[in-house]
């Protein structure tokens, strides 16, 4: 099943996808869904298919060998989060940064204290995801917050696949409409069964929320003019455009 957010005269909907029309429905995380009578034809307008309360990623989670390392996880604000074609703002004195594309889980129920095994009856789906770095700004700081948290900084879209296998999805990146890289879930070190369980020993997790799974190598720098698609199998492709912002302001002195 395919569920979707778009924008309508009337302002978000959400939708569920049948055939060839979208037909609105009154909450995505019901477990019968309740259709309004309204669809709309193929050519709409995606929105981020959540608004999430909080958006995961997982930090050095892009090879096997990172099976090394403990795992770890960041934050980044829901305020980062777009949709598809939403631009991607890098501030002008920013210094390099990377897009990364990945899969995102979507959670689906409540989940806290998850035993082995658990995780998929609390994924609602899974999507397609841009965790946009600004790779010099990652040593400010134990947070990542001046890394991972500027305009556009997490596109998501552009729906959510209910019934997508997430153990070995391939992930390509475009630039420019050049591949830029290419993998697949399958090279992440930890699976998405394993960073539930990690997560929800830590903090709860709710309808909405959002999971960045990994880079396994899917990551290239960007300027302000680049284009970007991130495509998944058995998912879709995202795109957004990169456009340059403000300068940033200098740090305060110590």
């Amino acid at each position: 099943m395919r569920l979707a957010r778009i924008q309508t005269a009337g302002g978000p909907v959400e939708v569920v996808q049948h055939g060839e029309r979208w037909h609105a429905i009154r909450d995505m995380f019901s477990e019968d869904l309740e259709y309004t009578g309204e669809s709309y034809a193929g050519d709409v307008t995606f929105l981020s298919p959540v608004r999430p309360a909080v958006v995961l990623g997982m930090a050095h989670n892009g090879s096997a060998s990172d099976r090394q390392l403990a795992p770890e996880a960041f934050f980044k604000s829901p305020r980062t989060v777009c949709g598809p074609d939403d631009d991607i703002v890098l501030d002008r004195n920013i210094g390099t940064v990377n897009v990364e594309g990945e899969l995102a889980v979507v959670i689906g129920s409540t989940t806290r204290h998850l035993a082995t095994g658990q995780s998929q009856r609390h994924i609602l789906g899974y999507t397609i995801a841009n965790d946009v770095t600004s790779v010099e700004q990652i040593g400010f700081g134990g947070t990542l917050l001046q890394a991972k948290n500027g305009d556009g900084y997490t596109p998501l879209g552009p729906w959510i696949e209910t019934a997508a296998d997430p153990a070995s999805l391939g992930i390509t990146l475009l630039i420019r409409g050049v591949a830029a890289a290419r993998s697949a879930t399958s090279e992440l070190a930890w699976s998405i069964d394993e960073q539930l369980v990690y997560l929800s020993s830590h903090l709860e997790l709710g309808p909405g929320d959002v999971l960045l799974t990994g880079a396994p190598g899917t990551s290239g720098a960007v300027r302000p003019g680049d284009d970007v698609q991130i495509l998944i199998d058995g998912i879709g492709a995202l795109r957004n455009p990169v456009v340059r912002g403000r300068a940033r302001a200098a740090p305060p002195s110590p």
